[in-house]
């Protein structure tokens, strides 16, 4: 199973890339099955959130929180602390949405690029950034995710975002 940990503030959409992950991974593919789920303490905008996307080739059916992921995915730098590096797999990797280099992180300036499309949150971004590296879903689910689940009038900044994203991790 991959297991993908979102962190992000209340009001970031954390929980959003979670399911638009999950949903991209499952597009077109009958073997795929994923589940998001969020966990937060008192619900008020600005408050720390997790996030969990698991991904698996049988269904998902633990619902337990995520201790060891794949990828931890940080979209604000003021939540990153080293001891996140305990939650990673072996192999495992930190992304984090950070204007300055961050130690043993793969650090990108997302607001760059979220301001570019009018975005008011980076987790699309991150989206893109996440699903580049990884490589467990393509630009095309990515953006299939985003006009499925996300309102028409918002589709087309959030796909360039995921697009740009993509592009500018892969050069």
């Amino acid at each position: 199973m991959k297991e993908i940990l979102w962190i992000g503030r209340g009001g970031q959409g954390a929980f959003t890339a979670a399911k638009l992950f999950g949903a991209a991974y499952t597009v077109n593919h009958d073997a795929h099955y994923a589940l998001a789920f969020p966990s937060f303490g008192p619900e008020r905008r600005g408050a720390p959130v997790r996030a969990f996307t698991k991904l698996d080739e049988k269904p998902v059916l633990d619902r337990s929180q995520t201790e060891q992921a794949d990828y931890i995915v940080v979209l604000d730098d003021t939540l990153y602390s080293p001891e996140l590096l305990s939650h990673l797999k072996a192999d495992g990797r930190i992304i984090v949405n950070s204007k300055e280099p961050l130690p043993e992180t793969f650090s990108f300036d997302a607001e760059a690029i979220a301001a570019e499309f009018r975005l008011p949150t980076v987790n699309t971004v991150m989206l893109g950034i996440v699903s580049a590296i990884s490589g467990y879903i393509t630009e095309e689910q990515a953006v299939n995710a985003i006009e499925g689940y996300m309102p028409q009038k918002i589709q087309a900044r959030n796909a360039g975002a995921v697009k740009l994203a993509r592009e500018a991790v892969q050069k």
